[in-house]
Protein backbone atom coordinates (compact mmCIF):
# COMPACT_ATOMS: atom_id res chain seq x y z
CA UNK A 1 0.00 0.00 0.00
CA UNK A 2 1.08 3.18 -1.37
CA UNK A 3 0.75 6.85 -0.36
CA UNK A 4 -0.20 9.49 -2.86
CA UNK A 5 -0.52 13.20 -2.45
CA UNK A 6 -2.23 15.95 -4.89
CA UNK A 7 -1.69 19.31 -3.33
CA UNK A 8 -0.10 22.39 -4.13
CA UNK A 9 3.78 22.25 -5.39
CA UNK A 10 5.11 22.80 -1.38
CA UNK A 11 2.98 20.48 -0.51
CA UNK A 12 4.36 17.57 -3.20
CA UNK A 13 7.80 18.59 -3.00
CA UNK A 14 7.60 18.24 0.88
CA UNK A 15 6.02 14.47 0.99
CA UNK A 16 8.11 13.52 -2.11
CA UNK A 17 11.43 14.21 0.65
CA UNK A 18 9.48 11.07 2.58
CA UNK A 19 9.60 9.10 -0.29
CA UNK A 20 5.78 9.91 -1.09
CA UNK A 21 4.69 10.33 -5.02
CA UNK A 22 1.77 12.95 -6.01
CA UNK A 23 1.52 15.69 -8.64
CA UNK A 24 0.61 19.49 -7.61
CA UNK A 25 -2.00 21.07 -8.99
CA UNK A 26 -3.25 24.31 -9.47
CA UNK A 27 -6.40 24.19 -11.59
CA UNK A 28 -9.73 22.04 -11.47
CA UNK A 29 -8.60 19.78 -14.51
CA UNK A 30 -5.06 19.27 -13.16
CA UNK A 31 -6.85 17.89 -9.71
CA UNK A 32 -9.41 15.90 -11.41
CA UNK A 33 -6.50 14.39 -13.99
CA UNK A 34 -4.57 13.51 -10.86
CA UNK A 35 -7.35 12.00 -8.89
CA UNK A 36 -7.84 10.10 -11.85
CA UNK A 37 -4.29 8.62 -11.41
CA UNK A 38 -4.45 8.10 -8.00
CA UNK A 39 -7.21 5.59 -8.08
CA UNK A 40 -6.64 4.21 -11.47
CA UNK A 41 -3.31 2.62 -9.45
CA UNK A 42 -4.75 0.12 -6.73
CA UNK A 43 -1.70 0.81 -5.25
CA UNK A 44 -2.46 3.94 -3.68
CA UNK A 45 -4.29 3.52 -0.66
CA UNK A 46 -4.22 6.57 0.87
CA UNK A 47 -4.73 9.39 -0.93
CA UNK A 48 -3.70 12.91 1.02
CA UNK A 49 -5.24 15.80 -0.90
CA UNK A 50 -5.52 19.70 0.16
CA UNK A 51 -8.09 21.48 1.14
CA UNK A 52 -7.87 23.91 -1.77
CA UNK A 53 -7.49 21.18 -4.60
CA UNK A 54 -10.13 19.10 -2.74
CA UNK A 55 -12.80 21.85 -3.34
CA UNK A 56 -12.31 21.72 -7.33
CA UNK A 57 -13.71 18.40 -6.86
CA UNK A 58 -15.30 18.61 -3.10
CA UNK A 59 -18.42 16.33 -4.56
CA UNK A 60 -15.65 13.27 -5.45
CA UNK A 61 -13.65 13.62 -2.20
CA UNK A 62 -16.94 13.98 -0.84
CA UNK A 63 -18.16 10.17 -1.91
CA UNK A 64 -14.48 8.65 -1.33
CA UNK A 65 -14.63 10.15 2.73
CA UNK A 66 -18.23 8.87 3.31
CA UNK A 67 -19.18 6.22 1.41
CA UNK A 68 -16.21 4.55 -0.31
CA UNK A 69 -13.80 2.04 2.31
CA UNK A 70 -10.70 1.93 -0.30
CA UNK A 71 -8.03 4.33 -0.83
CA UNK A 72 -8.88 5.99 1.97
CA UNK A 73 -8.76 9.73 1.44
CA UNK A 74 -7.04 12.69 3.67
CA UNK A 75 -7.96 15.91 3.26
CA UNK A 76 -4.83 18.60 4.66
CA UNK A 77 -4.52 22.00 4.84
CA UNK A 78 -3.06 23.45 2.38
CA UNK A 79 0.21 26.15 2.93
CA UNK A 80 -2.66 29.24 2.53
CA UNK A 81 -4.95 27.56 5.05
CA UNK A 82 -5.34 29.68 8.29
CA UNK A 83 -5.04 27.71 11.52
CA UNK A 84 -1.96 25.40 12.60
CA UNK A 85 -2.67 21.58 12.39
CA UNK A 86 -0.65 19.07 12.96
CA UNK A 87 -0.17 16.95 9.66
CA UNK A 88 0.88 13.53 11.69
CA UNK A 89 -2.34 13.76 13.63
CA UNK A 90 -4.17 14.37 11.11
CA UNK A 91 -2.90 11.00 9.19
CA UNK A 92 -2.81 9.31 12.25
CA UNK A 93 -6.96 10.47 12.91
CA UNK A 94 -7.76 8.94 9.13
CA UNK A 95 -5.72 5.81 9.55
CA UNK A 96 -6.18 4.87 13.26
CA UNK A 97 -2.19 4.07 13.41
CA UNK A 98 0.47 5.86 14.92
CA UNK A 99 2.88 6.96 12.40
Amino acid sequence: MEYFVIGDEDTVLGFSLVGVSGIACTSEEEVKAAWNKATEDKEHGVIIITDECAAFIRETVDRYLFTMSFPLVVEIPSRNSKGSTDLRELVNEAIGVSI
